[in-house]
């Protein structure tokens, strides 16, 4: 998780290690807005590796003339070729203290001894890696929405996350909106729905739960509204199958409490509970033939079928109709 730079005073060295682009921006920004804090008139010299010059690495070093202070950042570091990156291994054993000077390095093997450099020099380090775990998005929602004077439930941040996904700078927008929205009180499942004004319900996850739930009126009742909303076939096939496989996944495991299954199979513990809720009205028998279809129809939204709407709606019938496989038959081929 992204740690906050504070305002004042800026630190002369800072390294920002990870390819987060959100992270890797909002750290720069605000080591570059403490800068401006303690000196408006600060120089900023922004390059990428690519960019990076041997004049450069000469004004590095070299004491301002008009005596006013520099903030240098230098993104990619883990690209520089070795004679800047030995350049700037030599500034490090003697910088200056009017010099801020802020390395983005993507958290890459190569180059690493001008990170591990940094951080003998005493740089300030701001993780910025991306977030990928589930647990690690949930937290990151629940920071984003306190950083900005706002609380938020449990409820509302698994909702926050089956209607946006994982991407994070649409996940810090909404958290934006929302606490404006709310004024800084406690954001629930009421006030996620409100901003989404139905398109949640109508999302692919809500077609996934429907339809895994055996509610097959439903779904296809979400499913006419997700694609009338302008939502893709891709991102409802997808829905659809990552339910089935967390279904799938849960099942085989075997038994055990939610949160011994969350961590072994690296699930957020609602999740798993929501599968196991799910998983007693299934046969194995009745997954497989669900994932087979679940299959078929990602290669038909993908281009294999003229419509992906048809192949949607089948997809639907077809999981429907795998869901009341008995437990005792087992699969020999065709259609259950």
């Amino acid at each position: 998780m992204l740690t906050r730079v504070p305002a004042s005073p800026a630190p002369p060295l800072v390294l920002v290690t990870g390819d987060e682009d959100l992270l890797v921006g909002r750290a720069v920004r605000e080591v570059l807005d403490a800068a401006r804090a303690r000196d408006p008139e600060v120089e900023i010299v922004e390059r990428a590796a690519a960019e990076l010059t041997e004049a450069d690495m000469v004004d590095l070093g070299a004491t301002s003339m008009f005596g006013g202070g520099r903030a240098v950042v230098v993104r990619g570091v883990q690209d520089l070729g070795e004679e800047l990156r030995d350049a700037l291994l030599a500034y490090l054993s003697h910088s200056l203290d009017d010099v801020i000077l802020v390395l983005v390095h993507s958290g890459a093997v190569k180059n690493r001894k001008l990170a591990d450099a940094m951080k003998a020099a005493g740089a300030r380090v701001i993780p910025a890696a991306k977030i990928t775990r589930p647990r690690d998005r949930h937290d990151f929602v629940v920071a984003e929405v306190r950083r900005l004077g706002g609380r938020i439930s449990d409820g509302a941040v698994r909702a926050l996350l089956d209607a946006v996904g994982g991407d994070l700078r649409e996940l810090a927008a909404v958290c934006d909106q929302l606490v404006a929205d709310t004024e800084g009180g406690l954001l629930d499942e009421a006030a996620v729905a409100r901003f989404y004004r139905g398109r949640a319900e109508a999302s692919g996850f809500a077609v996934a739960d429907a339809i895994i739930g055996g509610d097959l009126p439903q779904a296809l009742t979400l499913l006419r509204q997700a694609i009338e909303g302008g939502t893709a076939a891709v991102l409802i096939s997808s829905a659809v199958a990552g339910g089935l496989r967390d279904l799938a996944r849960v099942s085989s495991a075997g038994p055990g409490t939610k949160w011994d299954l969350a961590r072994a199979l690296g699930m957020p513990d609602w999740k798993v509970e929501k599968a196991q809720r799910s998983a007693r009205a299934w046969s194995d028998p009745g997954l497989g033939l669900a994932l087979r279809a679940s299959a078929t129809a990602d290669a038909g939204v993908k281009g294999a079928s003229v419509d992906a709407g048809y192949a949607l709606e089948k997809l639907l019938r077809e999981v429907a109709a795998a869901r009341s496989f008995p437990r005792d038959r087992a699969y020999r081929g065709g259609r259950p």
